[in-house]
């Protein structure tokens, strides 16, 4: 019987597998499809699926703070429930975090064109920011702003915890874009495609 060298039990192969998985999962900010990652692995998609569900069972079992969950055609880590209060706490007030890249291209889409959904911003910025969003409304910085009255979408705005951070007295105080705008702006529509 093969032994991996952390006395597991797995051959190494199979746990190679699921290294590789959780490394890849640790990073996607949305569910990824079985097919993809037994594609990128190499691997038949039976094995890549067998190999997540007895992970999502073991971290269930270990009682870990994060769930391995098959999502939306995908699997992805997600924190688990009991947590949330930890992980609220930690985002709002128990730790200055700075923002990413990608969460202050957000809150910018947000503040310049609110009350937006989250569609929206998600096409103005050209990448899925539903996980950005989250974050960013688990740190007060937006908010839920009703839904749109033609689409049903919710909506969302910034707080006013996003001027309090800004120094900012009011959305007016926002600097101007148009500096930063390209010299062809005639013909944009809404996500900044030319019509």
């Amino acid at each position: 019987m093969n032994q991996s060298t952390d006395g597991t039990g797995e051959d190494p192969p199979r746990e190679r597998l699921r290294r590789d998985l959780e490394a890849v999962l640790m990073v996607v900010d949305q569910p990824v499809a079985e097919y993809d990652l037994a594609r990128a692995f190499g691997v038949p998609v039976e094995e890549v699926a067998e190999r997540l569900r007895a992970m999502a069972r073991e971290y269930t079992e270990q009682e870990r703070g994060f769930d391995l969950r098959e999502v939306a055609e995908g699997w992805r880590f997600y924190t688990r429930p009991e947590c949330a209060d930890a992980v609220e706490h930690f985002l709002r007030d128990g730790h200055e975090v700075r923002l990413t890249q990608a969460a202050l291209e957000t809150m910018a889409v947000v503040a310049y064109r609110q009350p937006v959904s989250r569609g929206r911003v998600s096409a103005v910025r050209g990448v899925n920011c539903d996980g950005v969003m989250r974050t960013l409304v688990l740190r007060g910085l937006i908010e839920e702003a009703g839904n749109d009255p033609e689409s049903g979408a919710l909506l969302y705005r910034t707080t006013g915890y996003f001027l309090e951070r800004l120094g900012l007295r009011s959305l007016d105080e926002l600097p101007d874009l148009a500096p930063f705008l390209p010299d062809d702006i005639e013909g944009l529509d809404d996500t900044g495609e030319h019509t």
